[in-house]
């Protein structure tokens, strides 16, 4: 039975389809009643919207795509797979973080989970990787993931709707799109830009307490951006990162490009962009500023504390920032790790739904 094709008519949504194995004939489906009717070689799939992903993983041999009436023929030569790329929001407030635990929920558990319901592949076929480890409580708008699959798509709308209609709410994928086989959304990461906001005000605006951190003490924004300044550049920043154990030692040298102290009425937000970040960086950072902010302390601490290399001297004069003011807004890449891929179609960022023109009997 290797080999043979079914075609199979689905309502609405059709998310997966493979090629037939051995003696079993494998389709991804999300929801719905299907039925199967043997054709001749390979697979043909009945699509109300066909889904479109052409990332090549590892230069397979061509695949042709055929449409007959509303069937779409996919052929899968077996060889090599296919690589795609997405761009995930999520309010970070109920999990444990982005990396993969079993207990306590994270983000990337929630979307593997419904990958693998979408696709049926198992999670180390999906191969799931995000661009940034972001802790317990923070939030993104723009984290990056890529995952590979062995088959390909003629349209990615479909497979967009499905995975955002399996996701908790607070988790969202805003975009799909094919990606060249060189991508990798960690290591490809040319920078990335984190914002971190403060509410300065006598009492906490309670629409903000799950997005910002609460400053009762009047700050300086002046000395905060005149402090910020000295954080711009090439260092070693031993001084601003925590011990993690999930991960191996890390060149401790980042550059800044930028960081801005941004005043919006009550709210302080907080822009830093970098090459990359050590673990819990940022917030490190953030706290220093808060400290020199109520003018506890000068902006020209910065480089002082910078010089020793030594995260114990950072804990002589401030705490660190809690996550629930950071955001990762977003992953920046060159240019040829963004290109589609040949002959593939474009990204997804979702699709609006209208409702026609409804004729009453009476009219």
């Amino acid at each position: 039975m290797a080999g043979d094709l079914f075609s199979f008519s689905l309502n609405p949504y059709t998310c997966i389809c493979l090629e037939s194995f051995g003696k079993t004939s494998v389709c991804g489906i999300v929801g719905f009643e299907w039925r199967a009717e043997k054709m001749c070689s390979n697979v043909v799939v009945g699509l109300p919207s066909p889904p479109n992903l052409n990332g090549t993983l590892s230069s397979p041999t061509p695949t042709s795509n055929t449409k007959d009436g509303d069937h779409l023929v996919m052929n899968h030569t077996g060889v090599g797979g296919y690589k795609w790329r997405l761009v995930i929001a999520y309010d970070g407030t109920r999990y444990a973080g982005w990396q993969y635990q079993s207990s306590p929920p994270t983000i990337q558990c929630f979307v593997e989970k419904v990958l693998m319901q979408a696709t049926k592949l198992e999670r180390k076929d999906l191969s799931l990787v995000g661009a940034s480890r972001t802790d317990k409580g923070v939030h993104a708008w723009g984290q990056v993931a890529h995952f590979v699959t062995p088959f390909n798509y003629d349209s990615i709308d479909s497979i967009h709707a499905a995975l955002n209609g399996l996701l908790p709410s607070d988790i969202r994928v805003r975009e799909i799109s094919p990606a060249v086989p060189e991508f990798h959304a960690r290591f490809s990461a040319k920078s990335k830009i984190y914002h971190y906001k403060i509410y300065n005000d006598t009492f906490m605006d309670p629409f903000q307490r799950h997005y910002a951190y609460h400053s009762a003490h009047k700050l300086n924004p002046a000395a905060m951006k005149e402090a910020a300044k000295y954080f711009i550049g090439k260092h070693d920043f031993s001084a601003f990162a925590n011990a993690s154990q999930k991960e191996r030692v890390r060149d401790p040298v980042k550059n800044i490009f930028r960081f801005d102290v941004i005043e919006m009425g009550a709210l302080l937000q907080l822009e830093v962009e970098g090459s990359g970040f050590l673990y819990r960086q940022v917030r490190n950072m953030v706290s220093l500023l808060l400290q020199i902010g109520r003018e506890a302390l000068p902006p020209y601490i910065v480089p002082m504390i910078l010089a020793t290399r030594d995260r114990r001297e950072l804990a002589k004069y401030a705490m660190f920032a809690p996550p629930q003011g950071l955001s990762l807004v977003t992953v920046k890449y060159n240019e040829e790790h963004l290109r589609l891929p040949s002959g593939c179609s474009t990204t997804s960022f979702g699709r609006h739904y209208t409702i026609g023109s409804c004729k009453l009997p009476f009219y």
